[in-house]
């Protein structure tokens, strides 16, 4: 186990099939760690705390972030969301490796705070297509539809900084990209900090 673990930040817009790629990369390296956000919206139904979010107050929340306890955090919706910079630090310091999955400005804060993460972004086969990922859903009105999409072309116009891109226009060739880009760093070591 190398001394130091290795970070993974993967972001993508909405509708581009990053949660299934995570999910897939996941269960086939089940050593890698998964950062759970923090939030002060409520949990949905099925959400436990600890697995999908930690669930904070939102005076709990502003706490840590005059104590500086978010290595990135953002206000979305009336809602504050975190990744705890201790927890990421520690399971570094553990020889984790860790998977993030955040957006494009969540990811430069990151970069920030930790420059050797590897940084990946996910892109669709093309708007249309992402446009069709998202109208499809069934789940948003069209204002919604839209405005998912003006952040899209807003995220694919900011990916420079990261590290590597991935086609996701067929999921298991894409699981494989990402999954090569992570052994890249060797295989990811049992991670104490993850349980």
């Amino acid at each position: 186990m190398s001394a130091k673990g290795a970070l993974f930040v993967v972001s993508a817009p909405s509708g581009a099939g990053k949660t299934t790629l995570v999910n897939l990369v996941r269960e086939r390296l089940p050593n890698l760690a998964y950062s759970v956000s923090s939030t002060t919206r409520p949990p949905r139904a099925g959400e436990v705390h600890g697995r999908d979010y930690f669930f904070l107050s939102e005076q709990e929340f502003k706490k840590g972030v005059e104590e500086g306890r978010w290595a990135e955090w953002a206000r979305v919706h009336g809602n504050y969301y975190g990744t705890d910079a201790r927890w990421l630090e520690d399971a570094l310091d553990a020889g984790c490796f860790l998977l993030l999955d955040i957006d494009v400005q969540g990811a430069r804060q990151i970069k920030q705070r930790f420059p050797d993460g590897v940084f990946v972004f996910i892109l669709p086969p093309s708007m249309e297509e992402l446009k069709r990922r998202l109208a499809g859903r069934g789940t948003d009105d069209p204002d919604v539809v839209a405005r998912r999409l003006a952040d899209a072309e807003w995220e694919m116009d900011n990916r420079d900084f990261y590290d590597h891109e991935i086609m996701n226009d067929d999921l298991e060739t894409a699981a494989g990209e990402l999954l090569s880009i992570i052994r890249s760093r060797g295989e990811p070591p049992p991670c104490p900090a993850a349980t």
